[in-house]
């Protein structure tokens, strides 16, 4: 199965695209007022404008490909986007996915570790959603703990809560390295020295279906370690300008129900 990437745009046609698509809070959102929503090692600092070409990546990736159902590590003005992707899709591909098995069709999942930047994330998108009447998209908050744990004898972080959902796009934003509060064997990613390095993704691998796309936003060594561990056949895209990678599941078939959602995805 191939996968299609967004073309390169320059900065003003980048505000044009965003504006065009109802998004212009994000090429207008002041400098002085910009609040970190995806935690880092800045943690309640001062962050920078949205990343444009991020965002306009994501929003592409979801759009092109036609993904139906999202899980996003993290929240920000990514979640926004992705929003957004799923309602083009939605709009435009409604009439194509009635006869598909996606039990969760267009709706957004977010997996968070911190209330404060998901109340922000919440506003954020309420305030937003209140000039769309039609064509809206189902948000489901998750709110978790995430701890540090081990896969294969090696260790990672794991969420206490995880949304049930068979996600056909994931996008790895979080959660923060310092978030875990607890140690294992007395080691801990919450170390400057160290790197986030999520582990859920690979529990549920098996119930992910052929096609399903991963894209993370940075975090090398968590993408090298999913890699490694993945059981199943992955196509794997180190997206170095970007600082990118993407993911998509290239095994076999499940059946017949895969295979519509396979000529969707191609069609």
């Amino acid at each position: 199965m191939k996968i299609k990437f967004p073309k390169k745009i320059n900065k003003k046609n980048l505000n044009i695209f965003f504006t065009t698509h109802g998004m212009k809070e994000i090429v207008n959102y002041p400098k002085k007022e910009s609040n970190l929503i995806n935690s880092f090692y800045n943690i309640g600092k001062k962050a920078e404008q949205p990343d444009l070409v991020d965002l306009y990546r994501i929003f592409k990736f979801i759009t092109l490909n036609k993904r139906t159902t999202v899980l996003e590590f993290g929240s920000g003005w990514s979640t926004l986007v992705i929003q957004e992707a799923l309602r083009f899709n939605k709009i435009n591909h409604s009439h194509k996915t009635k006869n598909l098995r996606r039990n969760n069709l267009y709706e957004l999942f977010v997996l968070e570790t911190n209330k404060k930047y998901l109340d922000i994330t919440k506003k954020r998108i309420n305030k937003f959603n209140n000039k769309f009447v039609k064509n809206k998209i189902k948000l489901n908050w998750t709110l978790s703990k995430v701890k540090m744990s081990e896969f294969n004898g090696y260790y990672c972080t794991k969420y206490d809560k995880f949304p049930l959902c068979n996600p056909d796009f994931i996008y790895l934003d979080g959660p923060s390295q310092f978030d875990v509060k607890k140690s294992l064997d007395k080691f801990s990613t919450a170390h400057k020295d160290m790197m986030p390095m999520v582990g859920d993704i690979l529990s549920i691998e098996f119930f992910l279906v052929p096609g399903t796309i991963i894209l993370t936003d940075g975090r090398s060594a968590n993408a090298e370690f999913l890699e490694k561990n993945f059981k199943r056949k992955w196509a794997h895209y180190w997206l170095k300008k970007e600082d990118q990678h993407l993911f998509i599941l290239k095994g076999k078939s499940l059946g017949k129900l895969n295979d519509r959602l396979i000529k969707f995805y191609e069609s």
